[in-house]
């Protein structure tokens, strides 16, 4: 592969190097999320500010870890955990937001994924679409044990990943309405609790390169609440997400 870097040894699109990050890295889509994120760490140090990627490297229970954002989808999620495991990282814990699909999936509520829906294009280059997106177990039992430690409401279990945000909340505005429709409501019936856009990506990204990956996400509100009816809590602070994956790497450097 060409060397872009021009030999700074620096990765190309997130800008650090091998001794800037640990082997725990939260990842948030927004990259202001991430000082509010390094304010749980000891000693955060701002290492990089590149495109949609901002990293923040300190201490949690004197162990080096990271916070990187990802900006929005599955292309530039994969690009960054791409180029964090080449610098050391291992273990990754999105860090988002989602709306909720199952009718009990409300504005507020926690969702921990245990796997996800390829319905979107990243992880397809990696591979087939018969491979399932799967999280990590040991990162996602962290997950869940932190949340109830918390006091958190969490649901554990399968969300669904697509590239178009516009092509959830507005299908019958598209030319293939038809196609997303049905698909959403099979995804309900098969019992899906939320949609969102990076997991299913960086699932099958983290299975490829080896490397373990969890996700925890806020509700943000449910439309299919809203369609029957039911009282539809918005939501917008991600501290319950955040505080959860902070929680989650604690255990699992303890274990």
């Amino acid at each position: 592969m060409v060397d872009y870097t021009e030999g700074s040894g620096k990765q190309y699109h997130v800008q650090v190097g091998p001794d800037d990050v640990g082997e725990y890295v939260i990842m948030p889509g927004d990259p202001k999320r991430c000082k509010k994120i390094a304010a749980y760490f000891d000693d955060a140090k701002l290492i990089a500010d590149s495109r949609e990627y901002v990293t923040y490297t300190g201490y949690l229970d004197g162990v080096k870890v990271s916070v990187t954002s990802t900006g929005i989808g599955g292309p530039s999620a994969s690009i960054a955990m791409e180029e964090l495991s080449r610098c050391g990282a291992k273990t990754f814990l999105r860090v988002g937001t989602c709306g909720g699909m199952q009718l009990d999936v409300k504005g507020g509520d926690l969702v921990i994924a245990t796997g996800a829906i390829r319905m979107e294009g990243t992880s397809k280059e990696y591979a087939p679409i018969e491979f399932p997106a799967v999280a990590d177990i040991d990162v996602t039992n962290a997950l869940r044990e932190a949340a109830g430690k918390l006091g958190f409401t969490a649901h554990t279990g399968v969300v669904q990943c697509k590239d178009s945000f516009y092509g959830q909340h507005e299908p019958e505005n598209k030319p293939v309405g038809y196609e997303l429709l049905n698909k959403w409501d099979a995804w309900i019936r098969c019992g899906a609790l939320a949609s969102e856009m990076e997991s299913a990506a960086m699932f099958v990204v983290g299975s490829v390169l080896r490397v373990k990956v969890g996700t925890v996400l806020l509700v943000v509100a449910n439309q299919e609440r809203a369609k029957a009816g039911l009282d539809n809590t918005q939501a917008h602070d991600t501290d319950s997400a955040i505080r959860t994956a902070v929680e989650a790497i604690r255990i699992l450097i303890r274990k």
